[in-house]
Formats: C-alpha cells, structure tokens, sequence
C-alpha cells in the first residue's frame, strides 16, 4: 500500500515533491483505515505540497476503497501469486493506476518483474534504439520487458534511470562523456551536430 500511495503521489513531480506529500500524510493519517476515511479535502490539504492535489486526492481515496471493497484488507501480496499481466490488469483497474504504477508497485513492493518505464527510462531507450522512436511509454513497457530475462529487469531499470539523470539528460546530453555513445544511434547524431 506505501509503494501504491507514494508512486500515485510521485506522478508528474519530483521525487522531492512526493516525499514530502506522503510523510505528511503519514503524519496526518494513523492507518490506512483512517486516510480512507478522510475527506477527500482533507486529502488534498497534506498532499498540496505535491502537487496536483486535487487530481491525487480522489485517486488515492477512489483506490483505498476499491481495495478494502475488493480484499476486504489492505494487503496486496496476493498479487505475487498472480501471473504477471493478471497482477498488472487487478492494478490497473484502480483510479489513477497506469503502467508506470502498477510496474513500481510490483516491482519494489512485491519484487516481481515489471518494468516502470518512467521519462528517463523511455527518453534512453528510445535513444538506444531499444524501442522505436514514436512507442509510447506504454508500449515501451511491454517491448523491454518482453525482450529481458526477468532477473534483469530491476538492475536495468535503475540503470537507464542513473544514466537519463547523469548523462542522456533531455536537455543537453553528455553524449561525448557517455560510454554507450558508440552503440547509440541518438548519441551519434547529437555528437556529429557538436
């Protein structure tokens, strides 16, 4: 439940951001019971600090009550008991659950291997012509996952996460610093146009 609130938390702001969203409402809220109770206002008051509150707020309510409607607790380890698309689908159907979501959740609360594909990891490997130029993060998700050995899956992705902040940044790339410029078709076009 902590990987599920924090990553809905973390969507479109900064790791910072959504930190500071979810200790306060750790702070504010004893239990999972107590938050899915709250109004959603109140919600929105201890997460404004994230960003996008009014949008989070329901989201975070809408799935708290779908999970205790639905498991009649707040445990979700029979997800690692799941196929992998079935625990994707079950994640899926909660407000504000894209893939990206349910990947994280699966992947660091549960070690199942789903691979989140956030804006470092599409941008690297579409740069490393891993997936093709115009797949959406979505497709992204099932080309990389598919193509990796399962225990390669967690090592990767916070491989191309290191690498997209460090060097294959969106906005000036560091392609004469980066040791993957030779196999890169993206870096070779950045490199020759400096």
């Amino acid at each position: 439940m902590t990987e599920l609130v924090l990553t809905i938390l973390s969507q479109n702001t900064t790791d910072t951001n959504s930190g500071r969203a979810f200790m306060r409402l750790h702070k504010r809220f004893d239990s999972w019971d107590a938050l899915a109770e709250a109004p959603v206002e109140e919600i929105e008051r201890e997460i404004a600090v994230g960003g996008l509150a009014k949008q989070k707020a329901p989201r975070i309510k809408a799935s708290l009550a779908a999970i205790r409607e639905q498991r009649g607790s707040w445990d979700l380890d029979f997800l690692r008991d799941l196929p992998l698309d079935e625990a994707k689908a079950w994640l899926r159907e909660l407000s504000g659950v894209g893939p990206k979501t349910a990947a994280c959740v699966l992947m660091f609360a549960l070690g199942l291997p789903a691979l989140p594909v956030d804006t470092h990891v599409h941008r690297v490997a579409q740069r490393l012509g891993l997936v093709p130029p115009k797949a959406t993060p979505e497709k992204a998700h099932d080309i990389l996952e598919s193509a990796l050995d399962p225990e390669l899956v967690y090592p990767l992705h916070i491989s191309l996460i290191k690498h997209g902040r460090r060097l294959c940044r969106a906005q000036r790339p560091l392609c004469a610093e980066c040791p993957l410029l030779d196999g890169c078709p993206a870096g070779q076009g950045f490199a020759g146009a400096q």
